[in-house]
C-alpha cells in the first residue's frame, strides 16, 4: 500500500496484461518486453492512463514508481516511450535515470529515449 497525500493505493503487476494497475483497474501504466541489440531485457513503457477525476493525485507517479522498483529488483532496463514517463516522470526523479535504455538513442524533452531496440 502506497499512500500519496491522503490517497491510499494499491499497485498491482499484472504480468498477463503486461501494466501495473490501480488494484481497482481505472489506471495503469502498459509496457512491452524487448530485447536490446546487446541482448538486454528492456521494459518499453508504452502508455499510461489515469481518469480525468482521478488525474492530480499522484496516481501515474506512484506507477512508475512500482515499474522503475520492478525493473530494478529483475535487473531490466526501462525504455520510456509514453511522454508522461520521459516527459515528465524522469526529470521529476532523475534518481531513476540509471536504468534508462540508451541505445539507438534519441532525445525527447530533456531524457534521452531510444528510437528503436
Amino acid at each position: 500500500m502506497v499512500e500519496e497525500g491522503t490517497l491510499a493505493t494499491k499497485i498491482v503487476w499484472n504480468s498477463k496484461h503486461q501494466k501495473f494497475e490501480t488494484e481497482n483497474k481505472k489506471s495503469y501504466i502498459q509496457y512491452n518486453f524487448k530485447v536490446s541489440k546487446n541482448g538486454e531485457q528492456v521494459m518499453d513503457l508504452i502508455h499510461t492512463y489515469v481518469p480525468p477525476s482521478m488525474r492530480g493525485l499522484g496516481l501515474a507517479s506512484l506507477l512508475c514508481s512500482a515499474v522503475f522498483c520492478h525493473a530494478e529488483t529483475h535487473s531490466l532496463l526501462v525504455s520510456p516511450t509514453c511522454s508522461y514517463v520521459s516527459d515528465t516522470f524522469l526529470p521529476r526523479n532523475p534518481s531513476w535515470a540509471a536504468l534508462v535504455y540508451k541505445g539507438d538513442e534519441v532525445v525527447r524533452g530533456s531524457v534521452v529515449v531510444n528510437s528503436k531496440i
